[in-house]
């Protein structure tokens, strides 16, 4: 196994010999992420993981101080983007399909990905496609909307399969919307069917 190289610090707390021109390739996880760290020269000046979580990656990048740091779009791009942004960070978001094109391969690596990521940064930004992420109202409201319709996709096809259930036993639930369909329309089925659709009825009290 390769031992992580670690960076060598100055007394004022910055990289050793890169001028503070330091740019980083990170390749995000749901867990855990790797990171590359290049000088002013393209050198590798350290490679490690950090946990995928706010806590781990301030101690990580909040002591490097202002870098070019590059990420890939995705699931936690836009709360990290936002949080290495206010480290003082700047941050570009990359196109995941644009990176997948340039590097032409199809073998996922997590340390490769983040350095390819670093030196891509470190050349030209722009061939990395950046993506602007919503701001974190934008996010909530976003999510809020989606969150919505996904309820509206349940509750439609738990009425669907009410429907058919009850229709294989030679019985109809009345017509009305997805919406106002509930427990006053299974008091009309024998009681058999009635305890059979008690899932049914816990559901509609929610």
């Amino acid at each position: 196994m390769k031992k992580n190289i670690t960076v060598k610090r100055s007394r004022k707390g910055g990289a050793k010999g890169t001028g503070g021109g330091l740019t980083i390739g990170v390749d995000l996880g749901d867990k855990t992420s790797r990171y590359c760290v290049l000088d002013s020269n393209g050198e590798k000046r350290q490679e490690s993981s950090v946990g995928t979580n706010k806590e781990e990656l301030g101690k990580v990048f909040g002591g490097m101080g202002g870098s070019r740091i590059a990420i890939e779009v995705g699931t936690h791009s836009p709360w990290v983007s936002r949080l290495l942004s206010s480290l003082g960070h700047e941050v570009i978001v990359a196109n995941a399909r644009q990176v997948k094109l340039i590097s032409m391969s199809s073998r996922k690596d997590d340390r490769l990905d983040a350095q390819l990521l670093a030196r891509l940064a470190r050349v030209d930004a722009q061939l990395l496609r950046p993506v602007r992420h919503r701001g974190e109202q934008a996010q909530l409201d976003l999510g809020e909307i989606r969150a919505r319709a996904a309820l509206v996709e349940v509750r439609t096809s738990l009425v669907n399969a009410a429907r058919g259930m009850v229709k294989a036993f030679g019985e109809r639930l009345p017509k009305c919307d997805a919406d106002q369909m509930g427990v006053e329309q299974l008091k009309g089925l024998p009681a058999a069917l009635q305890e059979m659709m008690k899932w049914f009825r816990e559901l509609t009290k929610c």
